[in-house]
């Protein structure tokens, strides 16, 4: 390619970023296609090149902007034109993006007051990850999640993650908290309760019970969906 050509090219191309830019400091993301947002991001680490063409590579093989954004860092650079910063880079996107979400319910005071919610809040926490994670959030009277009120309390590898109620109930009173959620995740892909879950559920509810403290629900999430112990019918304190 020609000194010219090149020139012409990274002339071209900054326009270009430069009109998304723009359109995204009138309207934010309103109007943009799936691949012209992860142009946009792709602008951020990816300096002086054009990234429509890895945008759309990135599409091709993922399937959308959530599994380009979830995708494991050693296949996304293996997208031609991607190189090895901007995958680091969209993972932080991601994470800085999942932690402005649990901010945001503490500092408005959320409400989680039903199933559809709590499901909202874990799935962007914890449905992507590709290990099994154990959280409990600690509600006030009106069920609204108490500051810092969330708590990763075990992670481990599938199968093996062991909860104590005795920690899970500690930390409920320290917080003087009236509720509690439990949540964790299934890297399997189904999220369909095992006996452990089950045994669990029924000792972490029979503790709060002993201490008044509502047991509210265990939510099971996963790529493919979520479980609800107490919509399932199988939490009835």
């Amino acid at each position: 390619m020609s000194t010219e050509t090149l020139e012409k090219n990274i002339h071209s191309g900054a326009g270009h970023r430069s009109r998304l830019r723009e359109r995204f400091e009138r309207s934010g993301f309103q109007g943009f296609a799936d691949h012209e947002v992860l142009e946009l991001l792709l602008t951020l680490c990816i300096p002086r090149r054009d990234v429509k063409q890895p945008a759309k590579k990135l599409l091709a093989r993922f399937g959308s902007l959530r599994g380009v954004l979830n995708a494991p860092l050693e296949s996304l650079r293996e997208i031609e034109g991607i190189g090895s910063v901007a995958p680091v880079a969209l993972r932080i996107i991601r994470e800085a993006s999942t932690l402005y979400l649990q901010q945001s319910a503490e500092e408005e005071e959320s409400v989680l007051n039903s199933v559809h919610k709590l499901i909202d809040f874990w799935q962007a926490r914890l449905g992507d990850l590709k290990h099994e994670v154990f959280e409990i959030a600690y509600l006030d009277h009106q069920n609204r999640l108490l500051k810092n009120g969330v708590e990763r309390i075990q992670e481990g590898d599938v199968d093996r993650t062991i909860i104590y109620p005795r920690q899970v109930l500690a930390a409920a009173l320290k917080r003087s908290a009236a509720a509690m959620v439990i949540a964790h995740n299934h890297p399997t892909g189904k999220a369909e309760p095992s006996q452990e879950d089950c045994i669990l559920t029924e000792k972490l509810a029979q503790a709060a019970e002993g201490l008044d403290i509502r047991f509210v629900d265990h939510l099971i999430v996963a790529q493919g969906g979520a479980f609800s112990f107490r919509r399932s019918g199988l939490l009835k304190r």
